[in-house]
């Protein structure tokens, strides 16, 4: 990668290397190193690390620098609350629109989350490409910021599924959400996704609880 590329793809592949656990979690992260490893100047690099601060993806260390934030159950169930309430919201919106074409997109992205060997980060972009899918045609693009949510929520997610063995049970749940848009039963779809993401919240965050000490 050099300077001549844009600012955009430092920032898309630094945001993935943080999915991927590439970069060193709770420790400063150094601008100089991160610039010859990236093959930049440290220019971009300032930039991109304040950007990705600024969206949530890093935290402050010390008076200047930055890190990767660990895995938090505080930050991993706020980040869940917030779903839980607004993803049933713009469902709502969204499914008098959905049609059969849509609805064929969203059954084959859960047919590629039951790949074999997929990594963490493939399981959290899988997910969010299957509820962005329900939820694109709301066309109201300041609730579909939950985006900027599920993009955050990546690492726990493929965590969630790879670490934790919970991809099965979110299949399940994920195609009866499903049949209830298909059945146009909007009161069921709503709880089946709240249920969802409540469910699912809650398992990790206790995971965390236990296991996850810094």
């Amino acid at each position: 990668m050099t300077d001549k590329q844009p600012a955009e793809a430092l920032y898309q592949q630094l945001k993935q290397d943080i999915r991927d656990n590439k970069l060193p979690i709770a420790s400063p992260l150094k601008q100089q190193q991160l610039a010859a490893d990236y093959g930049v100047s440290r220019i971009p690099i300032r930039d991109v690390l304040q950007r990705l601060k600024n969206e949530g993806w890093l935290t402050q260390s010390g008076k200047r620098g930055v890190m990767v934030h660990p895995l938090s159950a505080t930050e991993a169930e706020d980040l869940y609350i917030m779903r839980m309430y607004l993803e049933p919201l713009i469902l709502g919106h969204a499914m008098p629109k959905l049609n059969h074409q849509i609805l064929g997109q969203a059954t084959d992205i859960l047919e590629q989350l039951q790949q074999p060997k997929l990594s963490i980060a493939q399981h959290g972009e899988l997910n969010w490409q299957f509820h962005a899918c329900l939820y694109g045609l709301a066309k109201r693009p300041t609730l579909f910021n939950i985006a900027n949510l599920h993009q955050l929520c990546s690492r726990y997610i493929g965590f969630h599924s790879v670490e934790l063995d919970y991809l099965e049970i979110s299949q399940q749940q994920h195609y009866q959400l499903l049949e209830a848009i298909k059945a146009k039963q909007l009161g069921k779809a709503r709880a089946i996704l709240r249920q969802h993401i409540a469910k699912a919240g809650e398992t990790l965050v206790a995971y965390l609880h236990k296991n996850m000490h810094f």
